[in-house]
């Protein structure tokens, strides 16, 4: 059974840094790829980034690109994303999500949301302005 717990979340102000975590468990960490998701109040979820496993390729919304970076230790079963300039329009619940169909293509791996196993739970991300 696929399982995901992100942590790290907070309250910050804008221009601050977070850095969340997603420890996952349950399935081969190796031959997964893990995103990152957030859904704002009233808003649909969206993509922020996630890592393919088998060459590290990484990709990043537009809204988050040069601020956002996401890593992995697979030693670890983790996978971080780092926040710096965080902006009020950052905050949301994140998710971290993860999927082995989309590691096998070579697409972009925000592409085909529906191909991801979410986690539950959510790490609420407050950026006061």
């Amino acid at each position: 059974e696929v399982q995901l717990a992100e942590s790290g979340g907070g309250l910050v102000q804008a221009g601050g840094s977070l850095r969340l975590s997603c420890v996952a468990s349950g399935f081969f960490f190796d031959d997964y790829v893990i995103g990152w998701f957030r859904q704002a109040p009233g808003k649909e979820r969206e993509g922020v980034t996630c890592i393919r496993s088998r060459d590290d390729t990484t990709y990043y919304a537009d809204s988050v690109k040069g601020r956002f970076t996401i890593s992995r230790d697979n030693a670890k079963n983790t996978v971080y994303l780092q926040m710096n300039n965080l902006k009020p329009e950052d905050t949301a619940v994140y998710y971290c999500a993860g999927s082995e169909a989309l590691a096998k293509l070579s697409t972009s791996c925000l592409s085909f949301t529906d191909l991801y196993t979410y986690s539950v739970q959510g790490t609420q991300v407050t950026v006061s302005s």
